[in-house]
């Protein structure tokens, strides 16, 4: 058993709704826990990206009207003053983009990388909806509809729901990153936080342009999963379960941990050198790391890959 935080969590095999809802506690910052009051439920002043007043339109200036808000132009241009009318902005979208490449399935030390990645989200999904976001999770399956995006703790338990079902056990219907980011760009609108939850593999199939055009109109962020074993392996022969059989991999071996580290080092590497160029922040979290590790994701600070 391993403590989170003060938060006991499973047995790091399966996700459980348990572990997911009680890691509440722990998505939140003293900043985060200051709540606003306002006439409109989950609307608020703020100086964070989507959030605050944002403007309407223009009318002609009448007596009480604030000065400040005066539009200059419109005003120059048709001789009579006009002001800007402002109303408070929409909730923002948070949504979880959950890879379910098999890969995932799959850990050495604490927790698989399954496992991590739902507990990621649902950190995610907490601080979210703590912050008045509304939270919507999608995945690349022909079975499994989006969950649709919905605010508070109704919000939250319903990607927790979905989170602690797609990665209980390895999919036999993931069609891959590509198809979750397009199944995901069919509910976003500009201004829209994504956050991507992914084995460092999958990337390979997502061209790079694909990454600049979705941090061009959202705040893109990725989080990948990795177990220590991947990143350092040690040389020596290790035996593996590959579901029905046994197989040794020879690790002290040259080659074959020279294969072994292009295999699941060498996409970690090119993913956290190449994407934060193209506006998308990028975050390793191993199995090891505490999952409320992936906030500093959300406050604009990137873990570096040794």
């Amino acid at each position: 058993m391993r403590t989170d935080s003060t938060i006991t969590v499973a047995d790091g095999v399966t996700p459980t709704i348990a572990e997911l809802v009680a890691l509440r506690g722990i998505a939140s910052s003293p900043r985060h826990l200051r709540r606003v009051r306002t006439a409109h439920a989950g609307l608020a002043n703020s100086p964070m990206r989507g959030r605050g007043m944002e403007y309407a339109e223009s009318r002609e200036y009448t007596v009480g009207d604030d000065a400040r808000h005066v539009d200059w132009r419109l005003t120059a241009r048709t001789g009579r003053a006009h002001t800007k009318v402002f109303h408070a902005e929409r909730e923002r979208l948070t949504l979880l983009v959950a890879d379910t490449n098999p890969a995932l399935y799959f850990g050495t030390r604490v927790r698989f990388k399954s496992v991590q990645a739902a507990r990621a989200g649902a950190v995610i999904a907490w601080n979210a909806v703590g912050e008045g976001d509304r939270v919507a999770v999608v995945r690349a399956s022909p079975r499994e509809a989006p969950v649709s995006p919905a605010g508070g703790p109704r919000g939250a338990l319903r990607a927790i729901d979905a989170l602690s079902r797609w990665y209980s056990q390895r999919p036999d219907d993931d069609l891959g990153l590509p198809a979750a980011l397009e199944r995901a760009q069919r509910l976003l609108r500009p201004g829209a936080r994504v956050v991507v939850l992914a084995d460092p593999a999958s990337l390979e199939a997502v061209p790079l342009h694909r990454w600049s055009a979705l941090a061009r109109h959202h705040d893109a962020a990725i989080v990948l999963l990795n177990d220590p074993i991947e990143t350092m392996p040690p040389q020596m022969r290790l035996p593996f379960s590959t579901g029905d059989a046994r197989i040794e991999v020879a690790l002290d071996d040259r080659v074959v941990r020279e294969r072994w580290l292009a295999r699941f080092a060498a996409p970690l590497q090119r993913a956290t050198e190449a994407l934060p160029g193209r506006g998308v922040r990028v975050m390793a979290l191993s199995t090891t790391d505490p999952s409320d590790a992936c906030l500093a994701l959300l406050r604009g600070r990137v873990a570096q890959v040794a």
